[in-house]
């Protein structure tokens, strides 16, 4: 089997981030990369805020939070009036939790390929009220039918409280069928909560089509966005249970604004958020999802070669337009979440590469990223440098 070729470069495209050239950044997906235009942007509101913050906070910022949620809900297929802006997908999910009035006895049904901080929420939410949390095992080479097939197995109607699934995941980078999932949960009665925290820029699924009684995204990721810049939505049954994590002054004002609202919090990153959009609608948003998705099974397909990994061996995403992949390391090697961020920084440090290492299933797993700043040759430095660091071990 050939290795796939790499995409053509976007002309340009590199240029636009202030990325340390000295550095190959194979891991968008964690914290992003804001583009340089997007950085000014922000630097110009945060400029205006601090010329007269009485100004900045009281005349207008509301309306002016408003607009700028409607402009991105609208870009995202949301209904921007049950749509709130927050600071990032996990405190999403922890307005969720803590809105449900979740009893003792209660449970949250999450799988093992969820994001570990969610995860921690939920443990900490079903401690405060006396619910449970049980976890599902989806194997990671499940087709669609069979992953929708173990998530109905085991929904239990009248005791689910509330399920929560990853549209993309972050540890396996494996897409979900979650408007399938959210249709069986449905016919059970149990409300879904979809964390989409890689979603918005990445993949083109309009979230009203979706139809999940809770979907949170990061921005600030695929979006272009400054970091601090996600959303939740809500679905309209929901709206008037949700509750801030903070109260402040437009608690009575009801959903959206009262979990936007935060007092003195720094509002700048939302307010610059469409020109993150922007930016990628210049750049072409079908081009980038194709270069990037290209680009990263090109990577994945030369480090696995270099690791001695068969092709059929490889984690394919299932879909198109998926910007991250995983590769398996070698066994023994970053079994742990300790062990997995030591192995992080150790090749960051040798190697100036940054990757996404993941313990999962207990085995290690490398998660690269494909964006329009990065390079083939970057791929092929990191199979070349890789290996021997491994051997080192």
């Amino acid at each position: 089997m050939s290795v796939p070729q790499p995409p053509e470069p976007i002309p340009g495209a590199r240029l636009l981030f202030s990325l340390d050239p000295a550095v190959s950044h194979l891991n968008h997906g964690s914290f992003g990369a804001v583009p340089i235009g997007v950085q000014r942007a922000q630097q110009r509101l945060r400029d205006e805020m601090e010329a007269n913050p009485l100004r900045f906070f009281t005349q207008g910022l509301v309306d002016r939070i408003t607009h700028t949620r409607r402009h991105l809900a609208t870009a995202l297929g949301a209904d921007p009036d049950g749509t709130a802006l927050v600071a990032n997908a996990t405190t999403g999910v922890a307005v969720v939790l803590q809105s449900l009035g979740l009893r003792p006895d209660d449970e949250v049904l999450t799988t093992d390929h969820g994001y570990g901080a969610v995860d921690l929420s939920i443990r900490r939410e079903c401690h405060r009220t006396g619910a449970v949390t049980r976890t599902v095992r989806v194997p990671l080479a499940a087709t669609d039918e069979e992953l929708v097939e173990v998530i109905r197995a085991a929904l239990r109607p009248g005791r689910t409280r509330l399920l929560v699934v990853d549209q993309l995941t972050s540890a396996t980078a494996r897409l979900f069928p979650v408007a399938a999932i959210v249709g069986v949960a449905r016919e059970h009665g149990v409300p879904v909560l979809v964390d989409a925290a890689h979603a918005p820029g990445m993949l083109p699924t309009p979230v009203d089509s979706i139809g999940a009684d809770f979907w949170v995204g990061n921005l600030h990721k695929w979006g272009y966005a400054p970091r601090g810049t996600a959303v939740l939505v809500v679905a309209p049954w929901w709206r008037e249970r949700i509750e801030p994590l903070v109260v402040s002054w437009e608690q009575d004002t009801g959903f959206p604004q009262r979990v936007e609202w935060q007092a003195t919090q720094d509002y700048t990153a939302w307010l610059a958020a469409p020109a993150g959009l922007f930016t990628l609608r210049s750049l072409g948003v079908d081009r980038v999802r194709a270069h990037n998705a290209a680009l990263v099974a090109y990577g994945q397909r030369v480090l696995g070669d270099a690791l001695g990994v068969a092709p059929a061996d490889l984690p394919d995403p299932g879909g198109p337009g998926i910007a991250m992949r995983i590769v398996p390391l070698p066994p023994g090697l970053a079994t742990t979440i300790d062990a997995a961020r030591a192995l992080r920084a150790r090749v960051a440090e040798r190697i100036a590469t940054e990757v996404a290492i993941m313990a999962w299933d207990g085995r290690g797993w490398l998660r690269l990223c494909g964006q329009v700043y990065n390079s083939a040759d970057e791929y092929e430095r990191l199979s070349v440098r890789l290996p021997p660091l491994l051997a080192l071990r």
